[in-house]
């Protein structure tokens, strides 16, 4: 039986809409498939990733031949339920893949992520049945990507401050505006695009669109040349009365903001999943290389100050891992888990740049040259505490959720 055969099987038999409780604490604790999971995942991080990651790194070259591989193991619509062409799996899956996957190429680990749990979450939650026929199965083989446009030039953190508007003209949504920061958005054949149907209500006045791409009237800028994650295209997408069919509206007019809202949540596991396989991938590197690295007639990792940096490394991942599956598990249960994911997000973010800082600083000058790949991890580690919700932002949300919590006042963020 295929891999994906496997996860679907696995997906009618464990989930089956009904998460597991048991307490994740180790690898070793995680369900049999999803440990089948991980290592399929991991194996092709090893094999497919990890030996064009540099080259892919330094050419900005779209990995179009791996997540065609990655859509025939199931990875390309992991969440999507058998029904529209996916495993059907659970976020916990989802977590453990993206880590594995940012292990071997952070890069290709932001597609898969930013692909799955913002444009195929969107569409899956609160798309129509024909919305899911034309614009979710055809985009699980992994041939295809979508995108998801929230964000503006002048809209950022304040994503309900938006000028882009979409007025109804006869059976036709006219979209004008500028979104910003649009990963995936040159290689993708469809965007969620959020705009202001009523600017008036504010954020009770955002609706979501499903725009196909290409389509008249919307234009992608220049791809931003970016410090990290460099396989990645990242584009402003130019909306100049761009005409949809009235029905590519996606669920509710007007609730497209909470919409939005909810699907981040889920991408910031993401997002902690993405920044997880880099400090690992960090982490794996420095010990390597420790070990084989002799100086003063023995290896620098028998040296105490060299053990003090690998054992803080260790502790950080160890410890954003247990926050970040804590999330996903929560979400698994139909449980609020906003605070969980942002906590996750910071603690995983953070990881990464610790660990990816300490891993140059262990390699010493070699850290520094692109002949090892500390110096990638490095640079794809630092948008980890930016996109998705800064770190600011999600320390803002989480003093809400307290402050909610303890019945006392707080930011209403």
């Amino acid at each position: 039986m295929s891999v994906i055969g496997k996860l679907g099987r696995f997906s009618r038999v464990v989930s089956n809409g009904r998460p597991h409780h048991r307490v994740i604490s180790s690898l070793s604790s995680l369900p049999e498939t999803h440990q089948m999971l991980y290592k399929t995942c991991r194996d092709f991080a090893e094999g497919e990733l990890k030996p064009v990651a540099a080259r892919l790194d330094k050419e900005q070259a779209y990995p179009h031949v791996q997540l065609q591989k990655m859509g025939s193991l199931g990875l390309m619509g992991i969440n999507v339920p058998e029904a529209y062409g996916g495993p059907g799996l659970d976020s916990l899956a989802f977590s453990i893949a993206v880590e594995e996957i940012s292990r071997g190429c952070a890069s290709t680990g932001v597609i898969m992520s930013i692909h799955n749990s913002l444009y195929m979450a969107m569409i899956d939650k609160f798309g129509r049945d024909d919305q899911k026929k034309t614009f979710l199965s055809p985009f699980t083989t992994g041939e295809t990507v979508g995108c998801f446009a929230l964000s503006e030039p002048d809209a950022g953190s304040d994503a309900a401050a938006l000028s882009t508007t979409a007025k109804p003209d006869g059976d036709e949504w006219v979209l004008n505006g500028t979104k910003a920061w649009v990963t995936n958005s040159r290689e993708a054949s469809a965007a969620v695009i959020i705009a202001s149907t009523d600017v008036a209500k504010k954020h009770k006045g955002i609706s979501a669109f499903i725009v196909p791409l290409p389509t008249k009237g919307l234009s992608i800028g220049k791809n931003e040349d970016k410090m990290g994650i460099r396989a990645t295209s990242t584009c402003n997408l130019v909306l100049e009365d761009c005409r949809i069919p009235k029905n590519n509206i996606l669920g509710q007019e007007g609730d497209g903001f909470k919409y939005a809202m909810s699907a981040l949540d889920g991408a910031r596991i993401g997002i902690s999943s993405q920044a997880l396989g880099i400090a690992q991938a960090s982490l794996d590197c420095a010990i390597d290389y420790a070990a084989k690295r002799t100086a003063f007639g023995k290896p620098i990792i028998k040296f105490q100050m060299v053990q003090e940096k690998l054992a803080d490394m260790a502790l950080r991942i160890e410890s954003a891992r247990l926050l970040v599956w804590r999330a996903a598990a929560l979400k698994d249960q139909g449980q609020s888990f906003t605070k969980e994911s942002s906590m996750g997000k910071i603690a995983a973010a953070e990881a990464a740049t610790f660990v990816s800082h300490q891993c140059i600083q262990i390699l010493g000058g070699m850290g520094y040259v692109s002949s090892m790949p500390a110096e990638r991890h490095y640079r794809d580690a630092r948008i980890t505490e930016i996109y998705g919700g800064v770190t600011d932002i999600q320390k803002l949300v989480i003093a809400a959720h307290l402050a909610r919590e303890y019945g006392v006042g707080g930011n209403n963020h």
